[in-house]
């Protein structure tokens, strides 16, 4: 009997441990904005899927681009057909590994960075972002803000338009992480 709980007890607190390795993002939110003289840009992504692997310290992110709504149907069109190319190019990724080594039992807040591979328009360049971390109550949220130059996803403004989009866009993301169960 003893032998039997000591097997359930180290079973039980295996389980836990290993539980806590993997964080999910289901919905996060990420934005973007571009911003000229002749007219602002802006349109938001509600479900973006993230994971943190906790026992390797790696990220990885993943957005279906037609998933970015804006206020003006016909920007939203223009987006997904003519510069996005959303049915050749439908997602977005980024997959990294967090440079900072995190206690992710803790509560607490930290800057953190994380070098990898951001992969827009079927083009994959390596970034070094930035983000704070917030570690509260069994959740992580995560808060990034960055830029992205269009020409280094090969993104194509056509002249008529170029005056009206931002050569580079300015991100903002905000994910909210649950352990895996």
């Amino acid at each position: 009997m003893k032998k039997m709980l000591l097997a359930l007890l180290l079973t039980a607190l295996l389980n836990n441990s290993f539980a806590q390795k993997m964080w999910l993002c289901k919905a996060g939110e990420t934005s973007f904005f571009s911003e000229t003289p002749m007219e602002n840009i802006s349109a938001v992504n509600k479900k973006v899927a993230a994971i943190i692997d906790e026992s390797k310290n790696e990220i990885a992110v993943k957005m279906v681009m037609a998933d970015f709504k804006f206020k003006n149907h016909l920007m939203e069109e223009h987006f997904n057909e003519n510069y996005m190319e959303s049915e050749k190019f439908p997602n977005g990724t980024f997959k990294g590994k967090i440079n900072e080594k995190i206690d992710f039992s803790k509560n607490g807040t930290y800057n953190v960075t994380s070098h990898g591979t951001l992969m827009m328009h079927g083009v994959a360049k390596e970034r070094d972002l930035t983000g704070k971390m917030v570690i509260e109550n069994g959740k992580i949220t995560l808060t990034a803000a960055f830029n992205v130059p269009l020409k280094d996803h090969k993104i194509d403004i056509p002249t008529i338009v170029m005056a009206k989009i931002a050569e580079e866009i300015a991100i903002k993301c905000n994910w909210t992480f649950t352990p895996k169960n």
